[in-house]
């Protein structure tokens, strides 16, 4: 692998000419009752406080959602936008369709109810031009009884809010409102199971991606179909050898072809045998659509999104490393990515899953140890998923990559995993 030093400014489509400052898209996944992705909360991450709001975020979220071409990922996803009420009203609006966009409404504070009933004709508004309004749990307090009628969702932060009070909260939104209800900051599987059990269906979090590993798992028989096809794979094993391991499992081949076919692909005709796919991809690229397997098929109690999470997290790896590496190490890149969650899609200490996997030692150095470009591109992504603004700035920073950059393919990351994810 060529280990070049990022160029200082990198050249892509719409990059900042104000260079690495400015704002920075994190996310966070929103589950539904099966655990599988139905939205996601974008938020800013600013590395400079010069001319920065937070109304400002507001604009510079809608805008990046506006430039990077997610109508797809808009059209199926939620994506729940933190507002000020300053952000409330102006032309950043118009940018996205309302439809799926969900407007994060913050509490007022301490204030007179003629200050909430003031703010009612905005909200109403908003309503009536298609976007659905979100709040906190304490728009349940009788202060803000104006506004409970036009909440789509009501957050419950798992953070601050004991067992007996949300037991009241539930119950009394149960009867007083029709708005879905999401456990925010949930920590724990215990915190998950608790509110579940409660009668709450949709979640946010970090739990899914902290798996408590008990004991040693033995692979299902779909796991371990796919690692012995990714070692013939990386062994450059022929094509007769291939396509036997293919013949005994039957679902295997269909799900690899099904990908392979897929609009990420971008192939101008349909492939119909694994032999012909060798020909014209090469067996480099069969091991990444091999790897994306891996993502669908899960042990007992892991997620859907564990492996929602693995796509986007490798797909925004895969585009950042085409900023400043050739195009096979941008496809390593992409692996790692899914790789890093191995643990968590197998069951298992992510020692034990790569060391199941034939992978050369610059990969398997960058998945245990994060040093080399890939574990720098590897912390930065991980960093998009977190609160974890230092070691974004820092990895951003030394990779020499824009907000732009980040912005861009990270959206273009959400919308691509999407369309990659079964119907």
């Amino acid at each position: 692998m060529t280990n070049p030093t990022p160029p200082a400014s990198p050249s892509a489509a719409g990059a900042s000419q104000a260079g690495s400052t400015g704002s920075m898209i994190a996310r966070q996944a929103i589950m539904n009752g099966q655990q599988a992705v139905v939205g996601y909360e974008l938020f800013n991450r600013s590395r400079s406080t010069v001319g920065h709001t937070a109304a400002s975020d507001v604009i510079l979220v809608f805008t990046a959602l506006s430039h990077a071409g997610t109508e797809e990922l808009m059209g199926k996803m939620l994506i729940f936008v933190n507002c000020t009420h300053e952000s409330l009203t102006g032309g950043h609006l118009e940018l996205v369709n309302p439809d799926k966009v969900v407007l994060e409404i913050p509490p007022l504070g301490h204030v007179a109810a003629t200050e909430v009933h003031a703010r009612l004709p905005i909200l109403q508004a908003l309503r009536s031009r298609g976007f659905h309004l979100a709040f906190n749990h304490t728009v349940l307090e009788s202060t803000y009884a104006p506004w409970l009628p036009l909440a789509d969702y009501i957050k419950l932060d798992m953070s601050v809010l004991a067992r007996d009070q949300l037991a009241v909260l539930i119950n009394y939104a149960g009867r007083h409102s029709q708005a879905e209800l999401i456990a925010e900051k949930l920590e724990t599987a215990q915190q998950y199971d608790m509110v579940s059990s409660m009668g709450v269906e949709m979640f946010q979090g970090y739990w899914f991606s902290r798996p408590t590993l008990v004991e040693a798992k033995l692979l299902t028989p779909g796991q371990a179909s796919i690692v012995q096809l990714l070692n013939l794979v990386r062994s450059q094993a022929s094509t007769d050898e291939i396509e036997e391991a293919l013949k005994k499992d039957a679902g295997l081949a269909f799900n690899l072809m099904r990908l392979i076919n897929s609009a990420g692909l971008g192939m101008t005709r349909e492939i119909t045998s694994f032999r012909q796919a060798v020909l014209l991809l090469g067996l480099k690229k069969l091991f990444r659509w091999a790897a994306l397997l891996l993502t669908a098929v899960r042990s007992g109690g892991t997620p859907p999104a564990v492996g929602q999470t693995a796509v986007v997290r490798g797909r925004l790896m895969e585009l950042l490393a085409q900023e400043f590496l050739p195009a096979e190490e941008a496809d390593q890149a992409f692996v790692i990515g899914i790789f890093s969650m191995l643990d968590q899609m197998l069951g298992m200490p992510l020692a034990s899953a790569v060391g199941l996997l034939n992978l050369p030692e610059e990969l398997s150095t960058a998945l245990l140890q994060r040093s080399n470009v890939y574990g720098q591109l590897l912390t930065l992504a991980e960093a998009c998923e977190t609160s974890d603004d230092h070691t974004f700035d820092q990895f951003a920073q030394s990779l020499h990559l824009t907000n732009q950059q980040i912005n861009w393919a990270h959206l273009q990351a959400l919308a691509w995993a999407d369309q990659m994810a079964p119907a």
